[in-house]
């Protein structure tokens, strides 16, 4: 099994898009990663991000993102 079958769609999306801007600074990244995030994921795959954000296989970029989102009980 690849990492891609083990890892779940949420990560790997989320990896992807962290990709895009490992050359920007950071906290920069972080912002936008953040904005896209809540502009165009589904509630249900940000709730798994926010659940799923201490995992190891989440690149820091999407962490530090993640930590931008607001909480469950804030988003609609």
């Amino acid at each position: 099994m690849t990492a891609t079958q083990t890892t779940p769609p949420h990560i790997r999306m989320a990896n992807e898009i962290a990709v895009q801007f490992r050359t920007r600074d950071p906290a920069w990244a972080a912002e936008r990663i953040a904005e896209h995030i809540r502009a165009f994921w589904d509630p249900r795959m940000r709730s798994r991000l926010l659940t799923d954000a201490a995992d190891d296989r989440l690149d820091p970029l999407i962490t530090a993102a993640a930590a931008l989102l607001p909480p469950a009980s804030d988003r609609s």
